[in-house]
């Protein structure tokens, strides 16, 4: 295959025969050597953080981005038409059969996973920056500054190596929710280890990962609204938490919106593919609860249990009401806030259908 042919490790550039005993030593040695030096700079990074705040951003960047390998960018025409032809055949068949009228975002990126940890770093800095406004001095402010760094460094750097597609509404960015320019990433490498791993066609799982991050472009170009209603939501929360307090109730709607979101986007994704899902379904969600203990362990931590309920709980909820009245029946969740479905709702779909 193309990636055999020119490993990102450079396995091939050791001067020696691929399948043999010495060269498969010389690769070992050559992979945990540079793991060793990675894990060695990034651990330097996080202990000699510095600056005021309970974060240093640089450092959690450059240490995500010194634990993790890039992966290749090293595209053929093939992949780059690829990906081009999967979001367009995405967005017009959306359309069609989502009855929602939208367009793709102005950034449309394929990433290597440092570029993901950059994208990213952002948003990050912007969900911790009333807690790091409001929050009392810490008594040990270097300690914290350091955990604080290494830990968030942790979250980006494993979810830099897992996220496989992202659709970014730019949430608690600066500029107006309907002035921002949204984006839509994929992270190549992952894409293909991740098909690799679970022995599937490559063009074909890319295809299903661009139909359902997509799904989510409809969504919020079909609801101008949506941004506004979850950026409120998340910002009461977290507002709430600088200060000392638990806002159960903004958790508890943006929680219920983000089930909604996650949920249409599966009945999109699963609708509107064009060919066979199921073997993909079957493999990504086994993939996703194997794992060794750290990564369970990680997963756990950053909530992506609660993220696959969300689907699974949002997709039960559309499908009852497409069952009932076709993909454009449930596009009206769309129309206005007050179509969103309750926490109730969205384990009694019917309540809904009466309601709206």
């Amino acid at each position: 295959s193309r990636r055999a042919s020119k490993p990102a490790d450079g396995t091939f550039r050791l001067g020696c025969d691929p399948v043999s005993d010495g060269c498969a030593r010389k690769r070992f040695h050559s992979v945990t050597t540079r793991f060793s030096m990675n894990l060695f700079r990034s651990v330097r990074t996080v202990t000699t953080a510095s600056g005021d705040g309970y974060v240093d951003w640089p450092a959690v960047a450059e240490a995500a981005k010194a634990s993790t390998d890039a992966g290749s960018l090293d595209l053929s025409d093939a992949d780059r038409e690829g990906y081009a032809a999967d979001v367009r055949d995405a967005r017009d068949r959306l359309r069609t059969l989502g009855g929602v009228d939208f367009d793709l975002p102005d950034t449309v990126e394929i990433q290597n996973r440092h570029h993901w940890i950059d994208a990213n770093v952002d948003t990050f800095r912007r969900v911790m920056a009333p807690v790091e406004r409001e929050a009392p001095k810490a008594i040990f402010p270097g300690i914290t500054r350091v955990v604080n760094t290494g830990t968030l460094s942790f979250m980006l750097a494993f979810l830099g190596r897992n996220v496989l597609g992202q659709y970014d509404p730019l949430l608690l960015a600066e500029t107006a929710p309907g002035d921002r320019n949204h984006a839509l990433y994929f992270v190549h490498p992952n894409i293909a280890n991740v098909a690799d791993s679970l022995d599937v066609d490559e063009p074909r799982f890319r295809r299903w990962i661009a139909f359902h991050e997509v799904s989510h472009a409809a969504e919020f170009g079909a609801a101008p609204w949506l941004s506004d209603h979850l950026e409120t939501r998340l910002e009461r929360g977290i507002d709430a938490l600088a200060t000392g307090d638990l806002d159960r109730e903004s958790f508890a709607e943006l929680d219920t919106a983000m089930t909604a979101v996650e949920g249409y986007a599966e009945l999109l994704m699963d609708r509107a593919f064009d060919d066979d899902y199921a073997d993909l379904r079957a493999k990504l969600d086994a993939r996703r609860q194997g794992g060794g203990p750290v990564a369970r362990l990680a997963r756990r931590l950053l909530g992506l249990g609660l993220k696959r309920r969300q689907y699974e709980r949002g997709a039960a909820f559309f499908r009852t009401v497409a069952d009932a009245r076709g993909l454009e029946g449930a596009s009206a969740v769309w129309e206005r806030p007050e179509h969103l479905p309750t926490d109730a709702e969205l384990d009694h779909p019917e309540r809904w259908l009466a309601r709206v």
